[in-house]
């Protein structure tokens, strides 16, 4: 009987063994079951040793929001951007270098902007000189997230004055910068006349000498945002609006944005232009008899036309003068029944109708 009694004590023991065992590798982090966790995109758990990777997108814009390819000397990049998946307390590091040499260093938060995104937002300097910038976007490895390191971005530094005809990146800045306000401005490199016309309107509209220099004083402008367009009636549907304060005219869209911004010279004091809301009702394309190209009549003779001259002050008979080269593009936008609002921004002027309104 005793054989049996030890051959039974070995079977229990064993038998023990196996109890024990099954535990322990319910712990074993190796199992797939849970040890101490990091968040994965999807907000779930993921085994301890395990970072969950993360994607930066960001672009570089000017204090105005609006995106550049180029940036003045001593002037400042606004990084924006995104981390994916979103984490709180993660920041992001910005970094900008001339060649080797490192100009500045931010560390921005990264804050939450919903659906598990993160988003991240700074101001950071260039530097003085004429030469390229690269920034450098990187988020540091934590104990919940990868380390990621977003592609580079190179951008060149340019003198904030520009001369008739000049091309380039300087050129490049400043019709980004306008077109971004809205400006009627074309995307040739080339400081050309129709260039020119954009930051005479510009000019207009941020109460500066009226001409068609391009100085450090326009670029600082634009960065910030000066000269945008504030639309008087919003709610008038597609339409122009003639501000005969700052003269220039404003193409409006349905939902009450600006789509162009043009130069133009409006009725001379003797001769003043109608003041109030008319519509447009008669479109005669070409050339006429008193030299008024493409002309958008809204109420009598007064009319939206083309003129061989638009000075940067009210000059003409009543009409509403642009430039010959904008008259066409104009002239294909504007439809029978648009309405044309004509106002002072301080709300002055004459409000006499003439039949003798004219180019």
């Amino acid at each position: 009987m005793r054989p049996n009694a030890r051959l039974v004590s070995l079977l229990l023991t064993a038998l023990a063994g196996l109890i024990c065992a099954g535990p322990a590798a319910a712990q074993d982090p190796a199992s797939g079951a849970t040890g101490s966790t990091g968040l994965t995109s999807t907000g779930t758990t993921t085994p301890s040793g395990v970072l969950s990777p993360i994607t930066i997108h960001y672009r570089l814009e000017n204090k105005a929001r609006v995106p550049v390819g180029a940036v003045i000397t001593g002037g400042q990049l606004r990084v924006v951007g995104t981390v994916t998946p979103f984490v709180g307390g993660q920041t992001v590091f910005v970094r900008t270098y001339r060649g080797d040499l490192k100009l500045a260093t931010r560390n921005l938060p990264v804050t939450s902007a919903g659906n598990g995104i993160g988003h991240f937002v700074g101001l950071i300097g260039v530097g003085g000189r004429r030469a390229s910038v690269t920034v450098h976007v990187s988020h540091p490895a934590t104990g919940l997230q990868a380390g990621e390191d977003a592609t580079p971005r190179s951008l060149p530094v340019v003198a904030a004055s520009l001369v008739p005809g000049q091309r380039g990146a300087a050129v490049q800045l400043l019709q980004e910068e306008l077109a971004g306000l809205h400006y009627a401005v074309p995307s040739s490199r080339v400081f050309d006349d129709a260039t020119q016309r954009a930051v005479v309107a510009f000019r207009k509209m941020t109460d500066q000498v009226r001409s068609a220099e391009a100085n450090r004083k326009v670029f600082e402008l634009l960065a910030t945002g000066a000269g945008t367009f504030k639309v008087r009636f919003p709610g008038q549907g597609t339409h122009f609006e003639g501000d005969l304060t700052h003269q220039v005219l404003a193409e409006v869209l349905a939902d009450g944005k600006v789509r162009r911004l043009y130069e133009m010279s409006s009725g001379k004091p003797s001769t003043p232009t109608v003041i109030g809301t008319f519509h447009v009702y008669l479109k005669t394309p070409g050339i006429n008899e008193k030299g008024m190209v493409d002309a958008n009549y809204f109420i009598r003779g007064y009319a939206i036309h083309g003129y061989a001259e638009v000075p940067t002050y009210a000059a003409s008979h009543g009409c509403l003068r642009i430039p010959v080269p904008d008259a066409a593009a104009v002239f294909a936008w504007a439809q029978y029944g648009y309405a044309v609002d004509v106002y002072y921004r301080d709300g002055g002027g004459s409000h006499k109708v003439s039949n003798d309104a004219g180019p």
